[in-house]
């Protein structure tokens, strides 16, 4: 299990991430959300041991993670911008990462290239941007790690690929009880994979839930009122995140439970009311309209 407890990251007398805390169950997939600057690279760079926080612990399997070196053997961090020894082959690479992880399988490692299907011999540093992050991928999951750390992992990623790397986390998680944590602007992906997410912006955590509660939390509902008249008296029993008027029918998205939503909004007499799915991408839009993220431009 990984647990993030009050940990604070200045650069420069700026708090990158502030008293940040999390959680994140062992043999689970946790999908990291947040705007540009958020911190979130901040974040999962503190988890795997490259930065140092500047206060509060992250403890995995109950130990600490900085500089520990029983710990940092069993994580692999596969950043957003690769980075591969200039004249290395694949070959070669793996052999560096053999040396660093004694769990190296090179059984696993000689099974991954029929996925992969790259030549051992090609030098990584010449491959395509799609084919690094395969050969990123190849190796992280030899190392047979108990916490998977990606930052934008399917950056460049055709959707074949995407696909057979899902899968093969999926069988790796099955088998072998392995921890994914993620973060990507690609939420439709994030959507597709994680069974929780938490959402940063400025630094802090404003909410982190199961995706299934998270959308069962948060609904678009569309209406008309019979009496256009009792629409405060409406708004005032809901928390709305947003509301949006086109002609006689009001556009909300609110948060609360459904039979709760259905009952306040049935007690007024009604034209017309829909209640409406949200897909996480919208979630994250409104929820960071209710923090204040400019996001009036985008919604139509």
């Amino acid at each position: 299990m990984l647990q993030v407890k009050q940990i604070t990251k200045k650069f420069d007398k700026e708090d990158a991430v502030k008293s940040l805390s999390l959680s994140v169950k062992k043999g689970s997939i946790y999908g990291l959300l947040g705007s540009n600057g958020a911190g979130k690279t901040t974040l999962l760079k503190m988890i795997a041991g490259i930065y140092r926080p500047n206060s509060g612990e992250i403890l995995i399997n109950d130990k600490a993670a900085y500089e520990n070196p029983d710990i940092r053997e069993k994580i692999f961090f596969i950043p957003d911008a690769l980075s591969f020894y200039p004249q290395a082959t694949v070959k070669q690479m793996a052999g560096h990462y053999q040396y660093f992880y004694k769990d190296w399988n090179e059984k696993r490692f000689e099974e991954l290239q029929k996925v992969f299907k790259i030549d051992l011999n090609r030098k990584v540093q010449r491959l395509s941007k799609g084919m690094k992050r395969q050969v990123a991928f190849w190796l992280a999951l030899s190392t047979m790690p108990d916490f998977l750390i990606l930052d934008e992992p399917i950056d460049g990623l055709d959707p074949v690929m995407r696909q057979k790397i899902k899968n093969l986390l999926f069988q790796e998680i099955a088998e072998r009880n392995l921890t994914v944590l993620i973060s990507s602007h690609n939420l439709r992906e994030i959507e597709d994979i994680c069974d929780h997410v938490g959402i940063m912006h400025k630094g802090t955590m404003i909410i982190q839930k199961d995706l299934d509660d998270l959308k069962s939390d948060t609904h678009k509902v569309q209406l008309a009122l019979k009496d256009p008249s009792h629409e405060e008296h409406l708004l005032n029993k809901l928390d709305v995140l947003h509301k949006e008027k086109r002609g006689s029918v009001l556009l909300l998205i609110v948060k609360g439970k459904e039979d709760s939503i259905r009952k306040a909004i049935k007690s007024t007499e009604l034209l017309l009311f829909d209640l409406l799915p949200l897909t996480l991408e919208e979630i994250f839009i409104y929820e960071m309209g209710d923090v204040g993220y400019e996001i009036e431009n985008i919604l139509l």
